[in-house]
């Protein structure tokens, strides 16, 4: 069986010296992360406060935008002026007798208000110390940066995911290179001329931007340690070698739908003969007529296992345990996850990418992270790469910065 493969645990982070000198200033021993629901964003605030120590001193907000119903078209709106719409709306419907459905949000999540968290920043600053915050996806950008203006001395704020506009409210901005600027001139000609100036940014990029390949997220060597541990009943006795499937979802970038499936079929069944075994995930980006034609292709099959979303999601355990990964072009936080692990990654779908994402797969390719997934190939054949390590390097920059402002992580 071939060995587990799982990235290096980062190295220390400072020296005693430096805490005692950093003890006159302040110390960073809390963090807020504001979050928007969505785990792709979310995660990559998690995976950056892992890897710089602090995950016990965390506390997660939300900015919760309204869905269902007339909202999926007001997307497009800031969300404080969509929610105070939603609200005329709902309460329109509710004089007139009409059933509104339930809001969507989490409740066990608080709801972020910059002016209580500000609040608290510069209340508790004396006793507590600065805080870090740490926002990430579009509808947070306005809250955080508020934060930001409203408690300018005693927060210190990271904003990932490019925000488009005014950079000088973040501390610090990390964003992948692609979202920062497309590179190709194939994406400049997407993009409208008087949209330019923002979305494609002078080069190069200010000082307090960190750009990274990928998208960062918390599938580091500890978090992969555990899940092979979680996971060895029932990965370990697969047959190997290994090979997971991951599909994500059709995007604005990378438009696709049965045909991709379809195509995906045929390939998996051309190298069905040098896998062990095979394991297919589904994302909730999935459209339901791609998963329908791939469970009835290969439920049946001894050697395919597909997870139907119920139970544990085994999405972990797979980054673990896998020898090899199939993962379609669309997912910049599945790939990103993948060639974190410096394991065999395989792209399918990557032909059908524009503007960013066709230069996130350059980057991947240029990298030798990834290959193109033809059905040709032999699973049982290894190749290897430098993994990326976005997300520890991404931390390493926040702690430059918190040091040069004189407040060094307490970890």
């Amino acid at each position: 069986m071939r060995p587990i493969r799982l990235p290096e645990p980062p190295i220390g982070r400072r020296s005693a010296a430096e805490v005692f000198e950093a003890g006159i200033y302040g110390i960073i021993k809390r963090v807020v992360v504001i979050g928007n629901g969505f785990s792709g964003a979310e995660n990559q605030c998690i995976g950056l406060v892992r890897a710089l120590g602090l995950s016990g001193c965390l506390t997660l907000y939300r900015v919760t935008r309204p869905r269902g119903g007339i909202n999926k078209w007001l997307h497009w709106l800031p969300v404080s002026l969509h929610k105070k719409l939603d609200y005329v709306i709902r309460q329109i419907c509710i004089y007139s007798g009409v059933q509104v459905e339930a809001r969507w949000g989490l409740s066990s999540v608080i709801e972020a208000d910059a002016k209580q968290i500000a609040m608290m920043a510069r209340d508790t600053f004396e006793k507590e110390g600065p805080l870090l915050v740490i926002a990430s996806g579009r509808d947070t950008i306005s809250v955080a940066s508020s934060i930001k203006r409203l408690a300018t001395e005693n927060v210190f704020l990271v904003q990932i995911q490019h925000p488009r506009s005014r950079l000088n409210r973040f501390d610090l901005v990390i964003t992948p290179q692609h979202d920062y600027y497309p590179l190709t001139p194939h994406g400049q000609r997407q993009i409208p001329w008087f949209l330019r100036r923002w979305i494609t940014p002078r080069r190069p990029p200010a000082r307090h931007v960190v750009l990274t390949v990928g998208a960062l997220h918390p599938a580091d060597s500890a978090a992969l340690r555990s899940a092979a541990s979680v996971w060895h009943d029932e990965l370990a006795p697969l047959a190997r070698p290994l090979l997971v499937v991951n599909i994500g979802g059709p995007t604005s970038s990378c438009q696709y739908g049965a045909d991709l499936a379809k195509q995906l079929i045929a390939m998996l069944q051309n190298v069905l003969w040098s896998c062990g075994s095979i394991r297919i995930s589904f994302s909730r980006r999935t459209p339901e007529k791609v998963s329908k034609i791939l469970l009835k292709e290969f439920s049946s099959n001894p050697k395919v296992y597909i997870w139907d979303g119920e139970g544990p999601n085994p999405h972990m355990g797979h980054l673990a345990w896998a020898d090899a990964f199939v993962i379609t072009a669309d997912s910049v936080s599945m790939l990103s996850e993948a060639c974190t692990t410096g394991k065999p990654v395989y792209v399918i779908g990557a032909e059908r990418c524009t503007w960013k994402l066709a230069d996130f797969q350059k980057s991947l390719r240029e990298r030798g992270a990834v290959r193109p997934f033809t059905g040709k190939e032999d699973i049982s054949e290894s190749w290897s790469y430098t993994p990326l390590n976005d997300t520890a390097g991404a931390a390493s920059q926040v702690m430059k910065a918190l040091a040069a402002r004189g407040w060094p992580i307490d970890a």
